[in-house]
């Protein structure tokens, strides 16, 4: 019983990524969430009291995932200037990734302070990371310099998704290239 609990719950924030993903936030409905799983609404709310439930579990689940893949790309990377570059290049990779587009439009929307306070301490670990480069490349500043470069990552981002004009490789090519021409100062 508790196995079949715990597989139509993953079906459901399975369904909730699609959706978000797809749609954003609007289109993140108990009504869409049925329709997608084939349960019926009232046993949606077996599982989440509400949308923002929905949301805050997919935040618990994806973002520290999305994070650890970001962190672990810049782990393996030897020198402070390549931690960067790799920070940029994975951000950018996983923007295709359906819990990467979830996190995305969820960001985007109306959080409960529970969800914004897991999502700003997954998010704060990346920062922590990206901050030592910075400061190990000679930053005097380097959390401003860090929240400006993911601004960088933030705009690409949204013109991959877009679907712009250039090639998401282009794209992410030329982010790069801000990123390390302005982290070398």
């Amino acid at each position: 019983m508790a196995e079949h609990r715990s597989m139509q719950r993953a079906a459901l924030l399975d369904a909730a990524r699609s959706l978000l993903s797809e749609g954003g936030t609007e289109a993140l409905t108990f009504p869409a969430l049925a329709e997608r799983t084939g349960l019926a609404r009232s046993s949606v709310y077996e599982y989440f009291r509400s949308r923002a439930a929905v949301v805050e579990e997919l935040c618990e689940v994806d973002f520290p995932v999305w994070a650890a893949e970001v962190s672990d790309a810049m782990q393996r990377a030897s020198t402070s200037e390549a931690k960067v570059e790799a920070c940029v290049r994975q951000q950018l990779a996983l923007v295709g990734d359906r819990r990467h587009r979830a996190v995305v439009a969820i960001s985007a929307s109306e959080l409960d302070a529970g969800a914004r306070e897991k999502i700003r301490a997954a998010h704060g670990g990346l920062v922590a990371m990206i901050v030592e480069a910075l400061g190990e490349l000679g930053h005097t500043e380097p959390r401003l310099a860090a929240m400006l470069l993911q601004g960088v990552v933030d705009a690409a981002v949204r013109r991959i998704e877009l679907g712009a004009a250039e090639d998401p490789t282009a794209i992410t090519d030329a982010a790069v290239a801000m990123a390390l021409r302005g982290v070398r100062g």
